[in-house]
């Protein structure tokens, strides 16, 4: 017998900001989340700027109108972030 295995690429169907988290709800189900502190535009950004994201290219990028920013759905969800964690205050 011979199995098939279809890579279908990484695809949102929402997106919100909550406490300077991007979540994303993937076409799988999943729900992704992660800090908008890992790129530069978005850590310079405002907490209202954040918010005013969209979802485009039938859900494989994120756009921030505002920031001029974009960044793919595939990107993140693989972990291609421009900046490391912030470290935690001792």
């Amino acid at each position: 017998m011979i199995s098939m295995v279809v890579e279908t690429e990484t695809c949102a169907i929402r997106t919100w900001i909550e406490n300077r988290v991007v979540f994303l709800e993937l076409t799988d189900g999943r729900i992704f989340g992660f800090p908008a502190d890992r790129f530069r535009v978005l850590s310079a950004a405002s907490n209202e700027e954040l918010k005013k994201v969209r979802l485009e290219l039938n859900g494989y990028a994120l756009r921030w109108e505002e920031l001029d920013e974009d960044i793919t759905v595939k990107g993140v969800v693989a972990g291609h972030f421009q900046l490391p964690l912030p470290e935690k205050a001792a």
